[in-house]
Parts: C-alpha cells; sequence; structure tokens
C-alpha cells in the first residue's frame, strides 16, 4: 500500500469520525452523498451506472480522486438492475425500461386497492414478520415468485437462484469498492450499514402511505403492533452491517415522519417509539445512526433531543439549519444544510456563501460536516460541486 495515500486516508477518517464525536478537528470534512451526479461527472449515462454496478463503483472512484473529498458512499446509486431484475421487483422503474434512460430510478407506489399488504394482514405480519414477507408479500412484489397454493414453475424456482446469486454478487463487491477508495484516493467509506424506521418499512413496502394514514385511524393499535414487531428484525439488521471499529455510522434514511406526511403528534405516537428503541438500542452497542432526515423535520426536534447525546449524527434537509442548531447542536454532530436547489440552479459564488455562512455558525465550534441537503442527483451542477468543495477548504480550517 501506498504509505503516502494511506497516511491521506488516516487523516480523513480521523477528521470525519472527530467531526461525528461533536469535536474539532482540524478542519471540517466534506462527505457528499453524491448518487446520479457521479454519472455525469463521469461521462456515463444514468442507465449505465444503474445498469452496471462496476461503471457505478467506477464513477463514485473518480469522483472521491478528483474532488478530494473527506468520505464517500461507495455507490449511492443503490439500485442495480440485475438484482432487481432477477426476481422482477415491480416496485422499482428503472432507467431505460420502464422511464427513459436519463431519468434515475423511481420507487412506484401500488394504487390504494392494489396495496402490497391488505388491511386485515397484520395479525399476519405481526405474528411472523419473516413468514409474511416470503409467503404472502414477496410474491405479490414480483413477476416471478408464486404465491402459496399456486402451481410453482421453472421460473419461479430460477428466481431464487437468480435472485441470491445477484444479491451476493453485488453485495460482496462492496469490500473490493471500500479498499479501492482507500488504496487508490485515500478515501474513507462514509456508512456502514443501513437501517429504516419500522413506521417506514409499512409505509413504503407494505401498506403505502395511503393505506397507513387510514390504519391510523381505523386500527392504530394494529399499526402500532406491526412496528413492533418489525423492531428486533431492523435493530439486528442494522447492527450485523456497523462497522466492527465502531467509526462509521448507520444509514438512516428518514420517509414518511415529518410534516406534512405526519402531525408531530402521530409521530410521537406511531413513528418515534420504535425508531426511538432502534437508535439506544445501537447506541448501547457503540454504534452512531446517521439521521438523515429527508423533509421538514423541525416540528420533531424536541423528541429527536431526547436521545443519548451523541448518538446521532443530525442531517439536515429542508428544516432551518440554525434552529436545528439551537435544539441539537449542544448534543449532536449535524451535516448537511446546503440546498439542493441552489447547486442545481444557484451560483457558484452563491454555493460558497451558504457554505461559509454554515461553517461560521453552525460549525464554528465543531461537530459539523458540509454537505448538500439531499442525495445529488444528476440536476446538481458540476461547477456548484466544486464551489462547495473549495469553500469548506478555504473556510472549514480550526
Amino acid at each position: 500500500m501506498n504509505e503516502a495515500v494511506e497516511q491521506l486516508y488516516q487523516q480523513r477518517l480521523t477528521r470525519y469520525v472527530r467531526a461525528m464525536r461533536r469535536e474539532k478537528p482540524d478542519r471540517v470534512p466534506i462527505r457528499p452523498f453524491v448518487a446520479e451526479f457521479t454519472a455525469k461527472y463521469a461521462g456515463y449515462t444514468i442507465q449505465e451506472v444503474t445498469h452496471d454496478y462496476h461503471k457505478a463503483f467506477a464513477a463514485a472512484r473518480k469522483c472521491a480522486a478528483d474532488f478530494d473529498w473527506d468520505a464517500v458512499v461507495p455507490n449511492m446509486v443503490y439500485v442495480w438492475t440485475g438484482l432487481v431484475k432477477a426476481v422482477g421487483i415491480k416496485y422499482y422503474a428503472c432507467p431505460g425500461i420502464e422511464i427513459p434512460p436519463n431519468t434515475p430510478f423511481q420507487y412506484l407506489e401500488p394504487p390504494d386497492d392494489q396495496a402490497h399488504m391488505r388491511p386485515d394482514e397484520y395479525d399476519e405480519l405481526i405474528a411472523d414478520p419473516t413468514g409474511y414477507l416470503y409467503n404472502v408479500w414477496l410474491p405479490r412484489v414480483t413477476t416471478e415468485v408464486r404465491a402459496q397454493g399456486e402451481t410453482t414453475t421453472y421460473r419461479n424456482n430460477l428466481s431464487f437462484v437468480r435472485g441470491s446469486m445477484a444479491m451476493l454478487s453485488y453485495f460482496q463487491a462492496f469490500g473490493d469498492q471500500i479498499a479501492r477508495l482507500r488504496q487508490e484516493s485515500g478515501t474513507p467509506s462514509a456508512l456502514s450499514g443501513i437501517l429504516k424506521a419500522p413506521f417506514d418499512i409499512i409505509a413504503d413496502k407494505l401498506r403505502g402511505y395511503r393505506g397507513l394514514c387510514m390504519d391510523m385511524f381505523r386500527q392504530p393499535q394494529k399499526v402500532l403492533a406491526a412496528c413492533e414487531a418489525l423492531t428486533p428484525h431492523l435493530l439486528h439488521i442494522a447492527a450485523s452491517g456497523a462497522d466492527p471499529q465502531r467509526n462509521l455510522p448507520v444509514g438512516l434514511w428518514m420517509h414518511r415522519g415529518c410534516v406534512p406526511f405526519l402531525s408531530p403528534d402521530q409521530f410521537a405516537k406511531f413513528y418515534w417509539p420504535t425508531l426511538r428503541q432502534i437508535i439506544e438500542g445501537l447506541w448501547a452497542r457503540g454504534i452512531q445512526t446517521l439521521f438523515y432526515a429527508e423533509g421538514e423535520w423541525n416540528a420533531n426536534l424536541k423528541y429527536i433531543a431526547e436521545l443519548p447525546e451523541g448518538s446521532i449524527v443530525y442531517h439536515i434537509d429542508r428544516g432551518d439549519a440554525f434552529e436545528v442548531h439551537r435544539a441539537l447542536g449542544g448534543k449532536f454532530c449535524i451535516s448537511g444544510g446546503v440546498p439542493n436547489d441552489l447547486l442545481a440552479f444557484g451560483q457558484p459564488d452563491d454555493v460558497k456563501e451558504c457554505v461559509k455562512k454554515l461553517i461560521q455558525t453552525i460549525g464554528r465550534d465543531g461537530g459539523y460536516i458540509v454537505d448538500a441537503s439531499a442525495i445529488m442527483q444528476d440536476d446538481t451542477r458540476v461547477e456548484n460541486v466544486r464551489a462547495l468543495t473549495e469553500a469548506a477548504r478555504l473556510y472549514g480550517e480550526y
């Protein structure tokens, strides 16, 4: 291993970890969650990086090397067509197949009367979440898997082989990708492991948002019991994928818990109790959670402030960054806050001014990481990402 590159890696990892621990490193780290932007920068189409994860990995490595960032996600274009199509998953639209080739993949929520889980199936899910997903849910969300009682087929049997091989191929490739980022450009991985809130699992993949909204009024105890039934499984998955060294956080992408999807009272009753249990369970194991607060979460900051000090890194999307800092800055590292519309439609000087203000206010005492508000897709301008990076280097020295 090149000693200079390894030294750079250790410097960056130390900088990143110290910031996440709400300490003051030598300078503010940059950890951009770049997705389809990497394709645009590396000269690939969105279809290419979705269909061929080797190209997606190469694009991520090129961005990491050229922009000199402190940490990146090894691949933020997380849908790989080879895995999605191996079993014929219906709820993703892939570029060049269901949607135009230069459109990022889309999540397709079914009509209310075709929800992947019916309103009278809560008891079955609660009694055996794994059994329900295999026996009932999987046949509904795929084109190949046959339901119980139906005649099995060659394509049904083959789909499990294809799906297993595709999953192994994809996820095992991340080890080499992380090693190459370290060896080639001295760039640490930004995350290890993944988590979703129990409520979001039900809303995103089972009942659908509208169906779940009705359930909260018609059968609230079933919704609560389902969230509780999913909690130990989600905690196990998150902990299983966590960084053994306890340096990197588990990624938690927040979906349907913020205003206007839920009122603060609904958040406190349905969403928060089980998610808080998981986050605290991870922290008891020494594992931080990256609380990626997509949308506007400021109405719920008082609940988030109840978490143990240092247990999360709070990522700002549409919430007021300075209100977030006042509410949470004394307990948690904060990241993000550079608006995506500014990065897509603004001018480089405006981006630099925004980054400067964030660093000199919420980042003045450490515990801040520069990033866009949300994942950067192909509408992000290259010159504005350069401006974000340059501003962080210029104003981020402590």
